[in-house]
């Protein structure tokens, strides 16, 4: 099959890979109609993180399933599907108790940017769409592969509620994502950290009631002055730089609560300061099969739009070009079809 590689820093190409195949009983394999370049993809493009040279990239991807192992119950050749970009068994004591992306059986889309995938676990991860999106739907539903679940995971975490106050540090895709999650969940006063117009405009359409240009002290001083010098109820962290962090945790009111979501990088957590004014931190890998029913009602019956975040869509064959454009911020995120 055709498939996006990466061999160095800066180094994409799309190449012939051998196809996937089924290991276990529990696999399927799908056949990808959609998948994406993530922002945490971009680690590893620009260096930050370890390379396994000609090794498949890409973790987002939605199809059709072309093959089930024989312990596949719930799915069967032909079904179109949504693929968590982690996969897990929905059964273990960890899935039970909402941590699906800490499943004893835990495994990871690897060739999402491809023409085909293999899920571990196809019961407990695929999720149906019952039938073939709709056109102007493709790009929400591929969303909940892993950057609207994100952000819905990272308001979650950060606690916030209805008639509250929430601020996104980040103005990603999964920061944006944030946005409409905290929409979504009633927040009244929602402020976007974003130093870029056109991803500014997407989050005031995803719910934002404010948009914040600073970065550092000066961001965090006008996000006190926007909540009369209290702070912030929940802080979404969506980058995972140790400025993002700090930001976020310099926003929140005393008793409010940080979720953060962006692979960290370098974070060093100011622990004193966390204890001394009661805020809580939590966060991680989205498990992505809790919320994805949910998520997915609210695209198909067209409450939520997350696919705006899509500004650019390009085939397979032009995926080192769509890393380039997000590495330059030219695009939020790339759609890659087959």
């Amino acid at each position: 099959m055709r498939a996006t590689t990466i061999h160095a820093a800066g180094d994409i190409r799309v190449e012939e890979v051998p196809d996937p195949v089924i290991k276990k009983p529990t696999d399927a394999i799908v056949k990808v109609t959609a998948g994406c370049i993530c922002g945490s993809d971009l680690w590893p493009y620009r260096g930050e993180n370890p390379i396994r040279s000609g090794a498949t990239i890409g973790h987002e991807c939605i199809g059709i399933v072309e093959e089930v192992g024989s312990e596949v119950r719930d799915f069967k050749a032909g079904d179109y599907v949504v693929v968590p970009f982690c996969h897990c068994d929905n059964t273990c004591a960890n899935c039970q108790a909402g941590a699906q992306s800490a499943c004893v059986n835990l495994g990871m889309t690897a060739s999402g940017q491809a023409e085909y995938a293999r899920v571990n676990q196809a019961d407990g991860s695929l999720v149906a769409t019952g039938g073939t999106p709709p056109d102007d739907l493709l790009a929400s539903v591929l969303a909940l592969t892993d950057v609207m679940p994100t952000g819905w995971h990272a308001a979650v975490c950060a606690g916030v509620r209805k008639g509250g106050t929430a601020v996104v540090v980040g103005d990603g895709a999964v920061g944006l994502c944030g946005v409409l999650a905290a929409s979504v969940m009633g927040a009244e006063k929602i402020i976007a950290m974003s130093r870029h117009e056109s991803r500014q405009e997407i989050a005031r359409a995803f719910g934002a009631t404010h948009v914040v240009a600073a970065r550092g002290k000066d961001g965090i001083a006008e996000v006190r002055e926007i909540t009369d010098g209290i702070g912030v109820d929940a802080a979404l962290e969506c980058v995972g730089t140790d400025e993002a962090m700090k930001t976020a945790i310099g926003v929140t009111r005393p008793g409010g609560g940080v979720g953060f979501v962006g692979v960290p990088h370098g974070v060093e957590l100011p622990i004193r300061t966390l204890f001394e004014r009661n805020i809580g931190l939590r966060g991680g890998i989205a498990p992505v099969r809790r919320y994805l029913p949910e998520l997915l009602a609210l695209v198909q019956d067209r409450t939520i739009d997350p696919g705006k975040v899509f500004d650019l869509t390009l085939p397979l064959e032009e995926a080192p070009e769509g890393y380039r454009a997000m590495d330059e911020r030219r695009a939020i995120k790339v759609m890659l079809q087959p």
